[in-house]
């Protein structure tokens, strides 16, 4: 076993796990943080979207070797500040997007990441940009997760 050290949800956090665990497992069976849901394993359904160094990435296909005692992973736990959410989840619950809601932090943390993409790149939030989220949400919730994520950009 190796010892891995990185941050989570702002907190510095060691783990003793093989190399090639994927990050989901150390997350959720580690660690005990449970947002980030298991859908495929293989990166498609991206239901376990999440963020390291602000950037989505999915924890089902990133080995714990490949996480740096530098990278800052966040999850849809670390998300809000404090009791006030953050407010692309004020516009979920807004916007009444949620129906099984299984994918739902997956697609909170995509949604947050695109729109810190594209402010940085000078880019509106428009279909073009809600195009390149590629979270899969079984329900088909689609059309309130587009509004919700218009709404929530303007609140941020």
């Amino acid at each position: 076993m190796s010892t891995h050290t990185f941050k989570v949800n702002g907190e510095t956090v060691t783990v003793d796990v093989e190399d090639d665990v994927r990050m989901l497992w150390v997350l959720r069976d580690v660690l005990g943080i449970t947002g980030p849901k298991y859908g495929c394993g293989i990166n498609v359904c991206k239901a376990c979207t999440s963020h390291v160094n602000g950037k989505a990435f999915n924890p089902c296909s990133v080995p714990v070797g490949a996480i740096s005692e530098s990278d800052e992973i966040t999850t849809i736990e670390g998300l809000a500040d404090g009791e006030e959410l953050h407010p692309m989840q004020q516009a979920w619950i807004d916007n009444d997007v949620a129906q099984c809601g299984y994918c739902q932090p997956g697609q909170i943390m995509a949604a947050v990441a695109l729109v810190k993409r594209c402010e940085a790149e000078g880019r509106e939030i428009d279909d073009e940009a809600l195009d390149e989220i590629r979270n899969i949400c079984r329900c088909g919730t689609y059309n309130r997760i587009r509004e919700a994520i218009k709404a929530g950009a303007g609140a941020m």
